[in-house]
């Protein structure tokens, strides 16, 4: 018993759990999975960041904007409506608002038909259509190293994992001294993946409901604009 503590005892001493030994025990199939990782990790960390930029000064900007233009339509003043969405070009709001106003100034000094309502609404809703999809810029790239960032690890799990029986099968006596630099780069490797795959994901579902507010806000500022432009049309047919 006391041989066999003694001879374990030994093992430990040879093998260190660190940083530097788990690195110097990486294959190269191990070290591409830990460059895809970082990687990944970078890219996570750029988009969210970049993301969060984004959405913070079209919020900010879109309060701002919000006020300004309602005053501006309460008075009639088209252009001058026009102008403040030109001035807030990151505010997800100005886009949709100034798209649809310069549609119906189009078509101002004449009778504002049905069919001129309809290609104002058309206008509104490209321009949605044309603001979502760049709100979502990046978030599919998020979603993909969620998804996939476990599977680059399971990888490199399966790599470590065949070393240790490459390890095991070309030594006699074999230890923990013998497998334990492939062990841990194959840990190493699954714990990373899961490191890299959690944030993106909850950064994912994070920012898609961020999108899915701004598009609500942009439906119901399109919805109140069409509203004023058939309040338009109105006071035109009174006249």
């Amino acid at each position: 018993m006391t041989s066999f503590l003694l001879i374990l005892l030994e093992q430990q001493q040879k093998f260190e759990f660190g940083l530097y030994e788990i690195a110097k025990s990486l294959t190269i199939p191990g070290w591409i999975v830990v460059f895809v990782l970082i990687f990944m990790s970078v890219y996570v960390i750029a988009i969210g960041i970049e993301r969060w930029m984004t959405y913070n000064t079209a919020k900010q900007q879109s309060r701002i904007f919000a006020q300004k233009v309602a005053q501006a339509l309460k008075n009639n003043n088209i252009e001058e409506a026009i102008n403040i969405s030109d001035k807030h070009k990151n505010s997800h709001l100005a886009m949709v608002v100034s798209s649809g106003l310069k549609e119906f100034q189009a078509h101002q000094g004449a009778e504002i038909t049905s069919d001129e309502l309809e290609a104002s609404k058309r206008a509104l809703q490209r321009a949605i259509a044309v603001k979502q999809a760049e709100l979502k810029r990046g978030l599919s790239g998020l979603a993909t190293v969620g998804s996939t960032a476990p599977f680059v690890g399971l990888f490199g799990t399966v790599v470590g994992i065949i070393g240790a029986f490459v390890s095991l099968a070309k030594t006699e006596n074999a230890g923990i001294a013998v497998v334990g630099g492939a062990i841990a780069e194959a840990l190493v490797a699954t714990a990373f993946g899961i490191g890299v795959a959690v944030p993106a994901v909850w950064l994912f579902n994070y920012y898609t409901n961020k999108v899915a507010n701004f598009s609500v806000e942009m439906e119901n500022s399109a919805s109140e604009l069409i509203d004023y432009f058939i309040k338009q049309r109105a006071k035109q047919l009174k006249g």
